[in-house]
């Protein structure tokens, strides 16, 4: 919604009223004040748009989230790193389904770019190691599923792994066929 630049902007001149307030003697609105700046200060680190493709993904809304990623333009100058690795991200995901050879590029971008949940590297990892096993590079599918497993602090994706570990024991042609 708004330039990443002009949170900040909104950010400092809301903290600043507040700090008028306070020497007016309004207490209670600068308290109040100083807690709306901290939205904007939230929505600068995890921006809104971003927030709210991801609960449509939640939703396993995958047009909806489409939808959501659209509305950002120009994701190099209006977010931060962070944010433009889980745009990528989520990008991946949705074109997992479609078309693997853009995903792969969504993914590698993503983690290029960082992600900050160990568990979101992992799925990144996890899937582009099924990409790699579809495509046949059993030896960069093996190398990505130990990093998933590694990064899987929780132990949210240890069935995924260990289904594609069996797949890779049955061999390329036996998995290809499994994925369409």
């Amino acid at each position: 919604m708004f330039n990443k630049n002009i949170k900040l902007v909104l950010a400092f001149l809301i903290i600043a009223y507040a700090g008028y307030q306070f020497v007016e003697g309004y207490i209670g609105n600068g308290i109040a004040l100083i807690f709306l700046s901290l939205i904007f200060v939230f929505l600068y680190f995890r921006n809104e748009i971003i927030l709210l493709a991801f609960l449509r993904m939640r939703k396993q809304d995958m047009e909806g989230t489409q939808k959501w990623l659209s509305k950002i333009k120009n994701p190099e100058s209006s977010l931060i790193k962070k944010q433009q690795g889980y745009y990528n991200y989520l990008h991946g995901i949705i074109y997992s389904q479609k078309n693997l050879t853009q995903a792969e590029k969504y993914f590698k971008k993503a983690l290029k770019l960082g992600l900050t949940m160990h568990y979101d590297v992992a799925m990144a990892k996890l899937s582009l190691a099924g990409i790699a096993m579809q495509k046949g590079r059993k030896r960069e599918a093996t190398t990505l599923l130990q990093e998933a497993k590694k990064l899987d602090k929780n132990n949210m994706l240890t069935e995924q792994i260990k289904m594609m570990q069996q797949q890779m024991k049955k061999g390329p042609q036996q998995v290809r066929t499994r994925y369409r």
